[in-house]
């Protein structure tokens, strides 16, 4: 039985997420957040507008820099699937 696509779940929701990250590393906005991961500032803005999708290596290199585990990313998110596709 096939997973539905994170982008399809009625529970998805990425800002919590982003909000969550943001006040971890004590840093004041999406720009300053960006620069933390290590990605483009349009990525998170793609991110919060619902355009893309938290990636696994995004999730990933979150939780290399706050150490919250992966299972709580995705709970932050919404991911409440029982398995990762």
């Amino acid at each position: 039985m096939k997973q539905p696509s994170l982008a399809k779940l009625t529970t998805y929701d990425p800002n919590p997420l982003l909000d969550t990250v943001t006040e971890y590393l004590n840093v004041k906005n999406d720009a300053a957040l960006s620069r933390a991961l290590a990605i483009a500032p349009p990525i998170i803005s793609k991110i919060r507008h619902r355009k893309m999708v938290v990636g696994a290596a995004l999730l990933i290199r979150m939780h290399e820099i706050t150490n919250i585990s992966i299972k709580e990313l995705r709970a932050l998110m919404g991911d409440r699937r029982p398995i990762f596709c």
